[in-house]
């Protein structure tokens, strides 16, 4: 049997004025992330997650943000590509666990459509894709609404094992 798992994490500064897209949805709030792409630090860690299970490196060196061609881009495309990667491999995707750290806007009522985004955008159920937020607790950097934290776990198998 060829089950592997991976964890993945991502962090962005919130800036005031940025649009903030968290698992492929746009939410509304007056602080966005900051970053090279959309700063989407739910879907990076999922990323991570796919691709270190794989063992396939992690979303910089596939995605580096110096290159031109991922300024602004969504997400999701980046997501898209790391599934094609892992096909490539002749893996597919088991499940997806993942965990939001911020203190606002509240997560749990946009969870739906992440998961809507994420189960499309990997070509898994929606029941395979489990997405959970907790705040702080007004501590550091994230109690402080500085930044965003994101973790993941993903389990993959070898198609055919």
């Amino acid at each position: 049997m060829n089950i592997r798992i991976g964890f993945g994490f991502d962090v962005h500064q919130l800036k005031d004025g940025h649009p903030f897209f968290m698992g492929g949805v746009e939410l509304s709030h007056h602080k966005g992330a900051y970053g090279h792409s959309d700063a989407d630090v739910l879907l990076h860690a999922v990323c991570d997650a796919l691709l270190g299970a794989a063992n396939l490196r992690d979303i910089g060196f596939h995605f580096s943000n110096t290159d031109d061609r991922w300024k602004g881009i969504s997400s999701l495309v980046l997501l898209e590509e790391v599934v094609k990667l892992l096909k490539e491999k002749n893996y597919s995707v088991g499940n997806i666990d993942c965990m939001i750290c911020l203190e606002a806007p509240k997560i749990n009522p946009h969870i739906p459509a992440m998961k809507a985004a994420i189960s499309k955008a990997i070509g898994i159920s929606e029941d395979d894709v489990s997405i959970k937020a907790t705040t702080n607790e007004q501590m550091g950097f994230i109690g402080r609404e500085e930044g965003v934290v994101a973790y993941a776990v993903a389990l993959i198998g070898r198609n055919g094992s």
